[in-house]
């Protein structure tokens, strides 16, 4: 049905497509994938899904995303050209396609020390899902670089976001409606400092020592928590870390010994191995600590 509905040279439509590769867990997943390769092609194809009463859900990376066994609804997959010379020195602000590599924006930061854009350092996503999340790391937010957004609606349209103070919290974002896609944001840097590339540098040594970047993860399955009332924040990691749970394997999928709030696929995981593993450790911290933890992986 999907490849009578889209027809536009823009669109190309996969069925009953192996996903594993497009998801940074590589976990057994099957589905029809729609690429879309212009913002004409993406106006497009969600006014014909919406047309057609047909969901839809944005794939970035699949960095933050567990894909189910079997996908009833199709992915989207944004993948526009745009020219690379941008990157050929620095400029006061980016205008770029929510498809770009947030690998490729953090080596140009670090060849010419863009301050503000070492935030994202070392997270395996795309600028639109990255936006989307309000992806961050503990030296900062993506919110904060920044300055407009533009969407697409389900209905076909155009939309642009001028972000402000209101626009994102922590891992959230407040303006993309249900059915939105983003598809380009305008970033900008607090200035060029040498001094930048020396902290790109030492996070990511970091996190290769403390996290396990080269095992198939999806990132951290958990949202920290910050109890308002005592001000304090509640590491989902260091939780199941105290209750000795590191290591803990349902079939070939296992707490990672590195860092507790990643599960590592070992090989062949799925999905229901995923959500058998959170409801396990969502259980364990609600009855050791009282704390109702949210997942920061979507599923």
């Amino acid at each position: 049905m999907l490849s009578k509905i889209l027809n536009h040279t823009d669109v190309v439509v996969e069925l009953d497509k192996d996903l594993k590769k497009y998801s940074t867990m590589r976990l057994d997943a099957r589905g029809d994938l729609i690429t879309v390769k212009s913002v004409e092609g993406l106006k497009y194809c969600l006014r014909e899904l919406t047309k057609n009463k047909i969901s839809y859900r944005a794939l970035g990376w699949g960095a933050n995303v567990l894909l189910p066994t079997k996908t009833e609804i199709p992915y989207i997959q944004l993948d526009f050209e745009f020219d690379r010379s941008i990157f050929d020195s620095p400029k006061n602000e980016y205008i770029l396609p929510g498809s770009v590599s947030l690998a490729t924006l953090t080596s140009h930061a670090n060849k010419y020390g863009l301050k503000g854009w070492e935030v994202f350092t070392g997270i395996p996503a795309s600028l639109g899902g990255a936006i989307f999340m309000n992806a961050g790391t503990n030296l900062g937010e993506i919110g904060s670089v920044i300055k407009e957004v533009n969407l697409v609606t389900k209905n076909g349209e155009e939309k642009s976001v001028i972000i402000d103070k209101s626009s994102f919290s922590y891992r959230h974002n407040h303006f993309v409606d249900d059915g939105d896609i983003i598809y380009q944001a305008r970033l900008i840097h607090f200035g060029l400092d040498e001094a930048i590339s020396k902290k790109i540098k030492e996070y990511l040594e970091m996190r290769t020592r403390t996290q396990p970047l080269k095992e198939w993860t999806c990132g951290c399955i958990f949202k920290n928590h910050h109890d308002k009332r005592s001000d304090v924040t509640c590491r989902a990691g260091l939780f199941i870390d105290i209750m000795g749970l590191k290591g803990l394997t349902i079939k070939n999928l296992q707490i990672s010994p590195k860092h507790a709030n990643f599960m590592e696929n070992r090989g062949e995981s799925s999905f229901e191995d995923v959500m058998q593993m959170i409801n396990v450790l969502q259980k364990e911290m609600k009855l050791q600590y009282g704390v109702d933890f949210e997942t920061e992986v979507e599923f």
